[in-house]
């Protein structure tokens, strides 16, 4: 486990799945992500399966320290080994907060170190929707995240289209702050 002082990160577990899939399920959560559909026991255990197995795909989830109780899951995803860059993946699901300034905060501190530090990683990198405000600031504004491109049109919600933003860190950006 990679442990900070309120949280810590552990590989998923077959066990989790459950719990993993009811979140995802969460229509505020969901309209985020790139998978909008509701997803059943199959799709998760597909999910295990082939992240499990992958390995270029890193996925935790986040316990409390205290209790050792799931309140999240984070990863870093799609891992391209030459170019050194990975998707970052996260939600706090715990009281379906999705983000918030007491457990995100760590556990993406302690997900970027272990990303830079220990898989040596040169770029952090996420899509997240232009409706996605609260992940947006979380982001650019708490690790200094650069927003470096826009795609038009890109996703699909409540009956409009809307843009996407690539957002990323560096590690000399990460490692500087």
């Amino acid at each position: 486990m990679i442990k900070g002082n309120l949280v810590g990160l552990r590989a998923v577990e077959e066990s989790d799945l459950a719990t993993l899939r009811d979140w995802r399920n969460i229509e505020s959560f969901r309209k985020h992500f790139r998978e909008v559909r509701e997803l059943n026991m199959a799709n998760q255990n597909k999910w295990f399966e082939k992240t499990n197995n992958s390995p270029n795909d890193f996925m935790f989830v986040i316990v409390r320290i205290d209790t050792n109780e799931p309140i999240g899951a984070c990863g870093l995803l799609y891992i391209n080994w030459i170019l050194r860059m990975a998707d970052y993946s996260f939600y706090i699901g715990e009281s379906e907060n999705y983000i918030d300034d007491k457990f995100a905060k760590e556990a993406t501190q302690l997900l970027l170190d272990y990303g830079y530090n220990q898989l040596n990683l040169n770029k952090v990198w996420m899509e997240l929707y232009e409706y996605d405000t609260a992940k947006i600031d979380f982001f650019t504004q708490s690790f200094n995240f650069k927003i470096d491109g826009k795609l038009r049109d890109n996703c699909f919600y409540d009956g409009k289209y809307w843009d996407s933003y690539i957002i990323s860190l560096l590690a000399k950006e990460h490692q500087s702050k």
